[in-house]
Order: C-alpha cells, then sequence, then structure tokens
C-alpha cells in the first residue's frame, strides 16, 4: 500500500511537471488523499489490535503473578495456631495466668517466612511467660489483672509485614542492663552511662548476654535472641525492642511480603533504576538545598531533633553525573540501629512489586547490591543492599574522631581498622571505642563481607569475630593469609569464647592477637593494637 501511494504521488508530481489541465491534477489528488484515509484507517485498527493484545498480555502476567504468590501464601494463623496451647501449657507449668491473643490471623504471610520464625517466635513467648509475665499475687499487688496478656499480632503495612510481640509483665529495666554491661566490660565506664534506653536494649541481641539473675530450663531473658536477630536478617528484616518498667516489652520485626518478591521503592541514580526495598526505608524526603545545613564539608539535614548526614548517590555508587544542587532534593532516609542517613538521588519513580533474582556467584559482591530482577521488558534492574549501603554512607561521612597523635611517632596519617562482626551492637561498641581512640573505622557484618572490604580499600589492622554466618573468622584468617600482600596485616580476634582449641587455632592460622570481649573495659584491645602498630615503643 506504501508503494502504491508512493506511486500515486509521483503521478501528481510528473503531471503538474507537465503542465497538464487542473482536473487530471485533482483527480489524482484525490485518489492520493483517499489511498492516505484507507491506510490511516489500516494503521489505527492494528494500533488497537496492539493495544488489545499488551492489555491481554499484561492482565495475563498480573493473574499469573498473584496466583504464583498465592500459592506462597498461607494465613499467619496456620503458623502461629500452636502457640496458644504451648503458652497456656507453660504457663501452667509455672503456676500462672496468661492468655495469648492472635490478631491478624487471617494475614497472608510467605510460608517460607512463617516457617523461619517459628523458633524465633517460639523463644519470644517462652520469655514473656518465664521472665515477663509475673506471678497472679505479684500482679495482684500491682493493681494489675491476675491473667497476663501476650499479643502475637501480625498486618501488612505500607508494603511489608509487621509483627508484633508484647506483654503486660515487668518489662526490662535497662538499668539492671547498663550495669551489666559495665560489669562484663563490653564498654568503658564513661560511654555506658551515656547510651540511650534504647541503646541498652540492643544488647539484649548479643549472644550470651542476660539481665536474669537465674537461667531456667525454660529460658532466660536475652538467652536466643541473637539468633532471633539473625533470622529476622536471614529473611531481609529487622527487629527492635520497646519496653518500659512494670508496664511490658514488645518486640516489633518488619520482614518483606515474601522471599521471592519484595515491594520496592524505585529511584533514578546516574540515568539508571534502582530498587530500595521498602522494608528497610525509613522514609522519603522532598527538600529544597535551602533546607540542607553543611557542617564542615559535609551535608546534615535536620529532622526530628536529629541531624541526619546525606550524600549523593552518585557518590555512593561511584557514578560520574550532574548533582542538581539547585533543584528540589529527593531523599531517602535510611538507618542501622544506631544513625540514619540521607540518599540524594535523582527522582523518585514510585513503588513496584519485583521479583528478587539472585545476582551470579561468578561476580562475587558487588558492593551496595544485594540482587537483581526484571522489568517487564527484560531490562535488568538492581537491588540496593541497605546494610552495605549504610555502612559504604557511613565510612564517606566517617563517624570517627580526628587521627590519633602517638607522641613521637612523627606520624599525622590515621590508622585505619576493619571490624568484622556479625552482632550490631558488639561491631557499634568496637566502632566507638576505635574512634574514640583516633582510628579511622570501616566495619563488616560477616567474614565474607569483610574479605570484599578488603579487597576494596586498603586497611591497618583486621579486627575479627570467630562465629559468624557465610564465612567465620577462621576462614576469612586464612583467606587473608594466603595472599601474599596481606602476609604482615596485624589481626586481632576478639571473641566471647575463650576456649584454648580457638585460640590456639586462630594464632596458627596466623592472627596475631586473640582476646576475649572482656578486653573492651581494662584496654587490653587498645594495648595489643599499639603494640601492633608501634612495636618500638614497647619497650617492656
Amino acid at each position: 500500500e506504501v508503494r502504491g501511494l508512493q506511486r500515486a504521488v509521483d503521478q501528481v508530481q510528473e503531471a503538474l511537471a507537465d503542465g497538464k489541465q487542473a482536473p487530471d491534477v485533482v483527480e489524482r489528488v484525490d485518489a492520493v488523499d483517499a489511498g492516505l484515509h484507507a491506510f490511516h484507517n489500516r494503521i489505527n485498527d492494528r494500533v488497537v489490535e496492539l493495544d488489545a493484545f499488551v492489555r491481554r498480555h499484561s492482565s495475563l502476567s498480573s493473574r499469573l503473578y498473584r496466583e504464583v504468590i498465592a500459592t506462597r501464601m498461607r494465613p499467619f494463623v496456620d503458623g502461629v495456631g500452636g502457640f496458644t496451647r504451648m503458652v497456656r501449657d507453660l504457663a501452667r507449668s509455672l503456676d500462672k495466668q496468661v492468655e495469648l491473643v492472635i490478631r491478624g490471623r487471617k494475614t497472608p504471610v510467605d510460608r517460607d517466612i512463617i516457617e523461619k520464625l517459628d523458633a524465633p517466635l517460639t523463644h519470644i513467648l517462652r520469655n514473656a511467660v518465664d521472665h515477663g509475665i509475673e506471678s497472679p499475687e505479684e500482679r495482684a499487688r500491682l493493681g494489675k489483672n491476675p491473667t497476663g496478656s501476650i499479643r502475637l499480632e501480625a498486618r501488612h503495612r505500607a508494603g511489608i509485614l509487621s509483627i508484633t510481640v508484647s506483654d503486660d509483665g515487668r518489662g526490662v529495666d535497662t538499668e539492671s542492663i547498663r550495669k551489666k554491661v559495665m560489669e562484663r566490660g563490653l564498654v568503658k565506664q564513661e560511654l555506658a552511662s551515656d547510651l540511650s534506653p534504647s541503646e541498652l536494649l540492643e544488647f539484649l541481641f548479643l549472644p550470651g548476654f542476660s539481665t536474669a539473675d537465674t537461667v531456667t530450663e525454660v529460658s532466660g531473658r536475652g538467652v536466643g535472641l541473637d539468633v532471633v536477630q539473625s533470622v529476622v536478617q536471614e529473611v531481609g528484616g529487622r527487629i527492635r525492642i520497646e519496653s518500659e518498667r512494670g508496664q511490658g516489652l514488645t518486640y516489633h520485626m518488619q520482614l518483606p511480603l515474601t522471599l521471592s518478591v519484595i515491594r520496592a521503592l524505585l529511584v533514578s541514580i546516574g540515568g539508571e533504576p534502582y530498587a530500595l526495598p521498602l522494608s528497610r526505608i525509613d522514609r522519603v524526603l522532598v527538600l529544597s538545598p535551602s533546607d540542607i545545613q553543611h557542617i564542615e564539608s559535609r551535608m546534615y539535614v535536620h529532622v526530628e531533633d536529629q541531624n541526619i548526614g546525606i550524600l549523593h548517590a552518585n557518590a555512593v555508587f561511584g557514578i560520574e553525573g550532574p548533582k542538581a544542587e539547585n533543584e528540589e532534593l529527593s531523599i531517602v532516609v535510611i538507618s542501622d540501629r544506631m544513625a540514619s542517613y540521607g540518599l540524594v538521588v535523582e527522582r523518585f519513580l514510585g513503588e513496584r512489586e519485583l521479583v528478587v533474582q539472585e545476582m551470579r556467584e561468578a561476580l562475587a559482591k558487588v558492593p551496595n547490591i544485594s540482587s537483581g530482577a526484571l522489568f517487564e521488558d527484560g531490562s535488568p534492574l538492581l537491588i540496593i543492599d541497605v546494610e552495605d549501603l549504610v555502612r559504604s554512607m557511613d565510612a564517606l561521612l566517617g563517624r570517627s574522631l580526628p587521627p590519633r597523635s602517638v607522641a613521637g611517632a612523627g606520624q599525622t596519617k590515621q590508622r585505619r581498622i576493619l571490624v568484622v562482626e556479625d552482632s550490631a551492637t558488639v561491631r557499634e561498641v568496637e566502632q566507638r571505642l576505635l574512634a574514640q581512640a583516633g582510628y579511622a573505622v570501616q566495619t563488616a557484618v560477616d567474614g565474607r563481607d569483610g574479605w570484599n572490604a578488603l579487597c576494596q580499600a586498603p586497611y591497618d589492622l583486621v579486627l575479627t569475630d570467630l562465629d559468624m554466618p557465610r564465612m567465620n573468622g577462621f576462614e576469612l584468617i586464612a583467606r587473608i593469609r594466603s595472599e601474599p600482600q596481606w602476609s604482615t596485616l596485624p589481626i586481632v580476634v576478639v571473641s566471647y569464647k575463650d576456649r584454648q582449641e580457638d585460640r590456639q587455632r586462630a594464632l596458627d592460622l596466623g592472627a596475631n592477637f586473640y582476646l576475649s570481649k572482656s578486653s573492651f573495659e581494662d584496654e587490653s584491645l587498645l594495648k595489643a593494637i599499639e603494640r601492633l602498630f608501634y612495636p618500638e615503643r614497647q619497650e617492656d
């Protein structure tokens, strides 16, 4: 048809060139017009058919997606229904009266998530009955209902699964936690006195940490909460504790709706789309440049009585591109347990549910990236690893103090220490201790993360735990020592386990020092680091 129309146009041009009479030209122009009209109608028909095909395809894809997700989802009560009897039997054995109230029974939960949470929820509930809920006599003296109440609730909120476990028992005395922290030498006394109640509650997630005077066969407050935290983090969630003495204890868990599909915020960085899991976003902000404060060449924004350090995503990801300083700033606020950060992106692209696809092992660990996904047209999308991103922003903003000055050392270079520790609380304690001593500190959450960090930047010393997921401390030490460039890199092990066989194995693999975590208090950790950095000063 196109060729036919082209011939008709050529004929009109020839007629005009030959000076033919107007009627002949008009007739041929009419023929061209009729052909164009018919062609236009056919094009419209094809567009309508194509639109209908796209709608059918989209509808079918959405239907298949919903059906696939539905096959993975189970009502919340299917996974927790047995807890009612467990709580009742346990309370009876302890001569207590306890009622378990389950809310959100029909809330859809990914079957893999609810299966993984079975052991953590069991431990939390047993803790609540054993140590949280008082005896009927004590509750009566306190003016409480003799029957204690534990509430287990699940609900969907803003694209995430929220699970809450709360009791109306005695709660946790944060001052007793502070006392235990100082007794065990986890932090220096002056640092412990400055810890807020929320920071103190984080110590309950330390391995073996307990405020209970005695550990019963049922449970011990804090014993096993490190496992609870590990499982929650394993499924891509986070957990925090709230407590008021005499009023009870509440665990808040934020989890993805499903392990195979996440609800994410899409943002543009360097002209490319990236995804941030909604469950890891604190908030989003749209601010003008005048809202940004500049302190010592760093940018901050003041939100709810808190200064939040902000960085352009281009700087964090090492992407070349302009930074729109004179336009509104789109900021995603993320956090770890101790600090919040704002990531400045080019713009928000909206929310979307993504089918998660793991990165190939051949790529190893891509910095700041956890996995990927595909758009409907097959184009790739990278999903940001928020834990890794927080560490990267922390390193760029720098929580550390000015370089330590050592008399007679004649050096102004700030020593860089890599802390490899899977416990968020211990990691923060070590970071604060070393930063106060003037060292530049970077953290890693396990051996593999530490290895990746070591491959990306130079460090003067590695401080590592032993028991960690993915790659443990022994494996990390062996891998470091297998590389010639790190054959003399100082390595210090800090572990709760003070077993001779662990100590000997770590030293045989190449560690320079093996210390217990009580070394935080007596400064033996700092002294060991001093000996490694400045051996010439150790005259005795």
